[in-house]
């Protein structure tokens, strides 16, 4: 399924991470740039980052490498920039990035620094410098003015440099009063831990949460269900659409009014039951070989009218041949976000719920979140706050929000079900169609194992 190839390894990983609150680095020297970070300043409070530099074409590299790693880079108060301007030498520039220019002493950078910090306009500072002739603003006297705050001052955000001329990767340079000030030899690096501290502090900070129990599920009917379904498979395989909408109903999901039908006539009796007058069904051709039905053009949409309903029905069944054992016919959805929502069973970590985009693209785009189950409300706001396409859901150029609620209690009931049924190798429900007036799982299929349960708490390495 969709779902089952969108959850890599290192989606399940980063799942894992996310939850328990690891920092993970992808090389040893980013690592050592994060340690460094974690040791020697704060952690922000967000991810706002004032870029300080006596380069101009330093201080937008430097603002670039934020950029790149997820921080943002603010325009600074007007009054503060007019601040600045008075502490700094003719022709610097007070906005962000700040350039101090070349002509700067000790003394004026230390207290551009300083005052950028006491202002609760940003999160953190970089100090990005390069060697010049008419300043001495490096090393140890540099270390000091950065680490000493003005009396009286606020609690400092954490004040990172950026030492261009520095052969070593990083350093933790000792200043006054027993504080260190990171030390990196390019921007890139800072910015990286930077991201990884705010990453941090945000995981601290967040709610520890607590299990959603959502209301109206039938356990004892899905154990039943699955218990028959192994007891015929015993080598497990997937369900056919009516079984998986009876194992659905179980949890309650947003499924769709629907029908099987085998053939041309009982299709038509069956759109005629479904759709109100005026509205369009929906045929999608069933069979054990058509998992991914649209591949196979095995899906028609907006039928009207008994006359578009038989040709639909010629054309699926010309077009499919054995391959088709009937047709599920359904009411033609509105309009919406095309959604991803689904479990798959990990055999070391257990059951992930994954969210994200979803249709036909879902693969080619991979914008996909993951959870491990069972999911907290904490969780669930991460999954649907996590892939790049979450404006979408909460308002975007003047669109509408979505039924957010909805998509809530539609991964608040997967992840039951998921924790409910540790046969439950593999679940999907793809696209589910959010609009502002409700949630509608369209599609969706089931795979089931001969599986015991076990702890999800207790996860094991391979």
């Amino acid at each position: 399924s969709h779902t089952a190839a969108a959850a890599t390894p290192t989606m399940t990983r980063q799942a894992l991470f996310a939850q328990a609150g690891i920092t993970a680095t992808r090389t040893l020297g980013e690592l050592l740039d994060c340690a460094a970070m974690l040791r020697s300043q704060p952690l922000p409070a967000g991810e706002r980052v004032a870029v300080v530099s006596n380069a101009g074409g330093a201080g937008v590299l430097a603002a670039d490498a934020c950029a790149d790693a997820g921080l943002t880079v603010p325009e600074l108060p007007s009054d503060l920039s007019d601040e600045l301007r008075a502490l700094l030498p003719a022709g610097a520039g007070a906005e962000n990035p700040v350039d101090t220019t070349p002509a700067v002493s000790v003394r004026a950078l230390s207290g551009c620094v300083d005052r950028i910090a006491r202002s609760c306009a940003v999160d953190a500072v970089l100090v990005a410098l390069v060697p010049t002739a008419l300043t001495s603003a490096v090393g140890a006297e540099l270390v000091t003015a950065l680490t000493t705050p003005a009396p009286g001052g606020p609690v400092r955000p954490p004040v990172v440099a950026v030492l261009l001329d520095q052969a070593d990767r990083v350093r933790l340079l000792a200043g006054g009063e027993g504080r260190a000030v990171p030390s990196y030899g390019e921007p890139q690096s800072a910015a990286r831990a930077l991201r990884h501290t705010v990453e941090r502090g945000r995981w601290l900070a967040r709610p520890p949460g607590s299990i959603v129990e959502p209301a109206g599920v039938d356990s004892p009917g899905a154990r039943a269900l699955v218990e028959a379904f192994l007891g015929r498979v015993p080598g497990g395989g997937w369900l056919d659409a009516r079984e998986t909408h009876r194992l659905f109903a179980c949890y309650d999901l947003p499924c769709p009014r629907q029908a099987y039908a085998v053939t041309e006539q009982e299709t038509v009796e069956a759109a005629a039951r479904l759709a109100s007058p005026g509205r369009a069904v929906v045929l999608k051709a069933e069979g054990p070989a058509l998992l991914h039905k649209s591949e196979r053009g095995g899906v028609l949409l907006d039928l009207h009218g008994e006359q578009q309903i038989r040709a639909a029905h010629r054309e699926l069944t010309a077009r499919l041949g054995t391959a088709m054992t009937g047709v599920l016919v359904q009411p033609m959805a509105a309009r919406g976000t095309e959604l991803l929502a689904g479990v798959v069973q990990d055999e070391v970590f257990g059951s992930l719920v994954l969210f994200g985009l979803g249709g036909t693209a879902s693969e080619v785009l991979a914008d996909h979140a993951a959870r491990l189950a069972p999911l907290t409300d904490t969780d669930i706001h991460e999954l649907l706050t996590a892939p790049r396409c979450a404006p979408l859901l909460f308002g975007y150029r003047g669109s509408p929000p979505v039924d957010v609620h909805g998509l809530e209690d539609l991964l608040a009931r997967l992840s039951r079900m998921a924790d409910d049924l540790p046969e439950l190798a593999d679940a999907e429900c793809n696209p589910v169609i959010a609009g502002p007036d409700g949630i509608t799982v369209v599609d969706s299929r089931v795979r089931l194992l001969p599986r015991c349960g076990g702890d999800p708490y207790l996860r094991r390495l391979p």
